[in-house]
């Protein structure tokens, strides 16, 4: 009876091993690591413009996934940028305009989620490093928006800051040329130092850097979302003694080798810990360049104007994608997608839940992966300023509606770190077809009546969503930012 029993046991053992072993590996949850530039325009890089400034490890990782030829930023400005990057919303959804300055009144609410949230509650180990830009002290610093870590800015480098102790900061010397802002370099919710002079500012992108594979380094264990945030190429521009003059094409062109260097340490990172196949790697920019810099910015590859507009210069972004195995390779996306579309994306591939707040952004796994007919985003409202609707996309085509527009077109530029001027001018409602007329130079409304209709048709619905400051809707959808007690 025993060995009966003996000889049973044994066979149900072997039975439950051999069906343990025939059932398939659990899929690890894949990694996130989001590149972000600061005032990158559409032009500057080899593999979307043919710049002049040689980009290797950029070039590299679009040759090993997708490059998205029509990606847009959620406005054409800083922090309403990162806001819709963040939270998935259109920034004015969420309160958030502008550029905040260190001193301003409102931050992202914490009530809002971003996509550091989002994974953290699916055991994602969440990290920041370098320009946050939306709430310049505790209790509005990335630990308060879901990130485990941080190190960085809290806003631009071009921005005096006012102390901790709620006063502004002063500085009474001189300089023939001119003054840079000290800066708090913060870790977690505190100072660590103050970057004080320029030479201070050439260390940035290393110090990012060396911080964000450190972060990939000690997470390797663990599924992880690293937020990357350079500081760079915003004025002024900066670049540390390894990269000065090795472009052989100026300060901007030592910066962009400088950025590449970076993007190479990160995939080597990646590489070195055999986390390529696992990672989803997203290079993109928060909007175009400041062109009123001159050879301290960069360019728009032809499209017209730059930040600070809701032309195609100021808005559209080079973005790059990489996941190997997962990511076609070498592809090319010649549909429309979005920041704001990045945190249902990622919250999809992750497993993870959407906000319970309502969010703008679409899920554009499908484009990831390259399946036939895939499109899921056809439209896009183009807000600025405050809360103005000025312009629609859908399709090939882009209403713009009246607005005023700062130009770069009726003064020369800046030089070496100083500014040209950027005036106002008053803009009429224009239509335009972009596959023949990136450019935005020919106004078609004349010809394509039922166009412009349709059109204005979904730019009111926009306006009984989010208001309109240029038409006076105040939209039924908008939350509160959060009141910021200085």
């Amino acid at each position: 009876m025993k060995k009966a029993f003996f000889c049973l046991s044994t066979f149900i053992l072997a039975a439950v091993s051999y069906s343990f072993a025939e059932l398939p590996p659990v899929a690890k949850k894949p990694n996130i690591v989001i590149i972000f530039m600061d005032d990158m325009g559409y032009g500057d890089l080899e593999c979307f413009a043919g710049t002049p400034w040689h980009t290797p490890n950029i070039n590299r990782m679009a040759a090993q996934g997708m490059r998205f030829t029509y990606f847009y930023a959620a406005q054409a400005v800083c922090s309403a940028s990162r806001a819709g990057l963040l939270t998935g919303c259109y920034p004015n959804r969420v309160g958030i305009n502008g550029a905040l300055s260190p001193a301003s009144p409102i931050a992202l609410d914490t009530a809002e989620q971003t996509i550091a949230s989002v994974l953290k509650a699916q055991g994602y180990r969440t990290g920041m490093v370098g320009k946050w830009h939306l709430g310049s002290r505790e209790p509005w610093l990335p630990l308060q928006h879901g990130f485990d870590e941080y190190l960085g800015l809290p806003y631009s480098n071009d921005m005096w800051p006012v102390h901790y102790d709620g006063k502004p900061y002063s500085d009474t010397s001189t300089h023939p040329r001119r003054k840079y802002p000290p800066l708090p370099l913060i870790e977690g919710n505190k100072p660590l130092r103050y970057i004080k002079t320029l030479e201070d500012q050439s260390q940035l992108t290393t110090l990012y850097t060396e911080r964000a594979c450190r972060f990939i380094k000690n997470n390797r264990q663990q599924p992880f979302f690293l937020y990357l945030a350079h500081s760079m190429p915003h004025v002024p521009i900066a670049v540390s003694e390894k990269y000065k003059g090795k472009s052989k094409d100026g300060l901007f062109g030592d910066v962009i080798a400088e950025i590449d260097w970076s993007v190479g340490q990160v995939l080597k990172t990646l590489e070195e810990n055999g986390l390529s196949d696992n990672t989803l790697v997203i290079f993109t920019s928060d909007n175009g360049p400041w062109l009123s810099y001159g050879n301290h910015a960069g360019n728009t590859g032809g499209l017209r104007e730059g930040k600070g507009t809701s032309w195609e210069g100021g808005t559209r972004v080079p973005c790059i994608m990489r996941w190997p195995g997962k990511i076609p390779a070498g592809t090319v996306c010649n549909k429309m997608a979005a920041t704001i579309d990045l945190l249902p994306t990622v919250a999809n591939l992750c497993g993870a839940a959407l906000p319970v707040r309502k969010i703008d952004g679409v899920d554009m796994k499908s484009l990831l992966f390259n399946e036939p007919e895939a499109n899921p985003r056809d439209e896009l409202a183009v807000y600025y300023q405050v809360n103005s609707l000025e312009a629609i996309r859908k399709g090939p085509w882009k209403l713009v509606l009246p607005h005023r527009s700062r130009t770069y077109k009726l003064n020369l530029p800046g030089y070496d770190g100083f500014p040209g001027a950027q005036p106002e001018v008053d803009v009429p409602m224009a239509l335009y077809d972009m596959r023949r007329d990136p450019g935005e130079t020919l106004d078609v409304q004349q010809q394509f009546p039922e166009v412009v209709k349709s059109l204005q048709a979904i730019a009111e619905k926009y306006r009984s969503m989010l208001g309109d400051d240029l038409t006076g809707a105040k939209g039924t959808e908008r939350r509160a930012a959060g009141k910021v007690q200085l």
